[in-house]
């Protein structure tokens, strides 16, 4: 008859320390759902300041034309390249020609040059997006293409 139990103190502590524990578990794990928010121009999620970029592109006589007419700086753009079969190859204007300004374009910025085609292929159009480079909560910049802001372009005589 001489047993001893855990004192009620101990058993409170250890009560809130498995709690917190179990907490802490469920926090992380709800954590790994959620994507953290690219941010531009103070704070502001880059997902809406996608509906203020505005340009204009243009191909002509082997020559891509862009112009950024908005305030939102452009950093870069995506290119979907659609032949006449149907198919289609994607690639970044950095990779398609050789003198994309690395600072991208600022607003009233304007950018002429000439693609670099797969060979092989005739291009028919040309669906231009633009990418804007935000910054994450830790202070590194990644890229955000802004895929609902695309334009397609004709393309004539490639």
């Amino acid at each position: 008859m001489n047993k001893r139990g855990v004192s009620p103190v101990i058993a409170t502590v250890l009560l809130i320390g498995i709690v917190i524990a179990l907490g802490l578990v469920v926090f992380l794990w709800f954590r790994g759902f959620t994507q953290e928010a690219i941010t531009k121009f103070s704070g502001e999620n880059i997902q809406l300041v996608c509906g203020d970029v505005q340009f204009s592109a243009n191909y002509q006589s082997g020559q891509l034309a862009l112009q950024n007419a908005g305030n939102v700086p452009i950093y870069s753009f995506s290119i979907q390249m659609n032949s006449a079969g149907g198919s289609y190859s994607t690639g970044d204007i950095t990779t398609l020609t050789g003198n994309w300004p690395k600072t991208g374009l600022r607003s009233g910025g304007t950018f002429g040059g000439a693609l670099n085609f797969p060979s092989g292929t005739t291009v028919t159009s040309l669906l231009v997006v633009p990418i804007l480079r935000g910054s994450l909560s830790n202070g590194q910049e990644q890229s955000y293409t802004c895929t609902s802001q695309g334009q397609t372009v004709s393309v004539s005589g490639s």
